[in-house]
């Protein structure tokens, strides 16, 4: 592995019980996330998920591609635009650094609307990961 790699795609459509089961499981009861008609009121077309849905997905992300024993020591990542029911998002990353057992990874989400999310993650690899 050397910076430049491209990790492979990940494709997440997003449902609503994605959005809802992750704003529960991180325990936001925002109704942003689960109510629709508070939602309308507030003036978005829909409920949407939240950052920790988001963060968890880069991980499993991260984690599907180096696999089980790596540590995500660093993750930064910044929302852009909302993930809504019925969209799909594909995330992308790419190593920008490597370096005494550790990577850095630029990871990018994208939805139909545009980038809903950016960021670098720093993972230790596990011995023996080239």
């Amino acid at each position: 592995m050397k910076a430049g790699d491209e990790l492979p795609e990940l494709t997440v459509p997003i449902t609503r019980t994605l959005i809802v089961a992750g704003a529960l499981a991180s325990r936001d009861y925002q109704d942003v996330h689960h109510d629709t008609e508070a939602v309308a009121e507030k003036g978005s077309p829909d409920i949407f998920m939240n950052i920790l849905t988001t963060n968890g997905l880069v991980g499993r992300y991260l984690t599907d591609h180096f696999g089980p024993r790596c540590v995500l020591r660093k993750v930064a990542i910044r929302l852009g635009a909302p993930n809504y029911p019925g969209d799909t998002m594909v995330l992308r990353g790419t190593v920008t650094e490597v370096a005494d057992g550790t990577a850095v990874v630029r990871v990018v989400g994208a939805n139909g609307l545009g980038h809903h999310v950016t960021g670098t993650a720093t993972v230790s690899l596990p011995e023996g990961t080239e």
